[in-house]
């Protein structure tokens, strides 16, 4: 079989997910062409599970003040370059398409009358799930950035919708739970929009990830270099989450059993959607605004029993290779032995 498989490029977490993916595929001894867009090849790193990758300009969010405009985004768009970039995607001659949100190899796909397979955090939002702030410039875009026409989507539960749980990367890393330590991760924020109201728990330690040079160290604040390794090593041994609203990250936390807050990027549909979700399903906790009163309700909470996802890319690479067929099988399967949402709510309570 051969399978071409679009990525959208501009978030390390799509990227991560069709790095989970292609470990699945080359279990299976599979062939699969990769395209990426969203981003220049050189900012791309570790994709050497990707091959000769092909990759394009594609579409690339409008953003402001760490807020994504999505008219601006659309309005914006090369779409003479776009256009071109479509052109020279060839989808003949593949048994299997597949795209995670990236636009090119979806409409060259779609010109060309091939049925597409998209799995992705986003098209969880084609069905009822829990939203907030959407409207219809966010539902059009969401529909029409990269479409597909079997449109599978990840959450942290299914809502009774074509959905799957999250795709989860091994980790080396042993879950450790150190008392008081905790990871920040606020990759629209500056230093100066994080440290100020962290000082006023100096009982606590904070591992805060931003774009430095060099670790600094200062009492209980802890300033981190980006590193994949650093990172991982701190999310596994903290014992809560402060970070924005997206979904791969919440994800991980979920399945360690970490305590989690979230601060949604303003005017991002998808992430203050995601923060009602964690707080509707007891996941996590959210706030508007980082200030001391919001982390200081938070610290004290008892953290939840980890939340263990089964192997979905696994699975999906079985589901799709036997022919894509009952898929409301392979997704029974998936969330069958998952707790409900409401009694990991109640172990949150009792928990310790």
């Amino acid at each position: 079989m051969k399978i071409l498989y679009g990525v959208q490029g501009t978030g390390n977490g799509h990227v991560t997910r069709a790095r989970i993916m292609a470990k699945a595929f080359a279990a299976k001894n599979v062939q699969v062409d990769w395209i990426f867009s969203g981003r220049v090849r050189e900012d791309f790193f570790d994709m050497e599970a990707f091959g000769d990758f092909q990759c394009y300009r594609g579409l690339t969010f409008a953003v402001k003040s760490g807020r994504i405009l999505y008219l601006k985004t659309a309005l914006q768009a090369n779409l003479m370059q776009l256009n071109d970039d479509i052109k020279k995607v060839n989808v003949e001659g593949y048994d299997l398409i597949i795209n995670d949100f990236e636009p090119v190899s979806a409409h060259a796909a779609r010109r060309a009358g091939k049925k597409v397979i998209g799995i992705s955090h986003q098209n969880a939002f084609l069905y009822k799930i829990p939203k907030k702030n959407n409207n219809l410039v966010t539902d059009w875009f969401m529909q029409n950035f990269a479409p597909v026409s079997q449109p599978i989507g990840l959450h942290w539960h299914h809502f009774n919708q074509p959905i799957l749980p999250p795709l989860i990367e091994a980790s080396h890393f042993s879950n450790a739970s150190l008392p008081k330590h905790y990871l920040v991760y606020l990759p629209f924020a500056g230093l100066d929009d994080i440290v100020p109201q962290l000082r006023a728990f100096p009982d606590y330690q904070f591992f805060i990830y931003q774009n430095v040079a060099q670790p600094i160290d200062d009492g209980h604040i802890h300033i981190r270099p980006f590193s994949r390794e650093g990172f991982q090593q701190d999310l596994h041994r903290c014992e809560g989450v402060i970070c924005s609203a997206g979904f791969e990250l919440p994800s991980e936390a979920i399945q360690l059993g970490k305590k989690i807050l979230v601060q949604p990027v303003a005017g991002q549909m998808e992430q203050a959607s995601n923060a009602l979700a964690l707080s509707q399903l007891g996941y996590g906790s959210a706030t508007s605004l980082l200030n001391e009163a919001a982390i200081g309700r938070w610290l004290p909470l008892m953290k939840p029993r980890p939340v263990v996802y089964p192997e979905v890319a696994t699975a999906l690479v079985d589901w799709l290779l036997q022919g894509g067929e009952n898929f409301a099988e392979l997704q029974q399967s998936l969330w069958r032995d998952l707790p409900k949402p409401e009694v990991v709510f109640s172990q949150m309570a009792n928990a310790e």
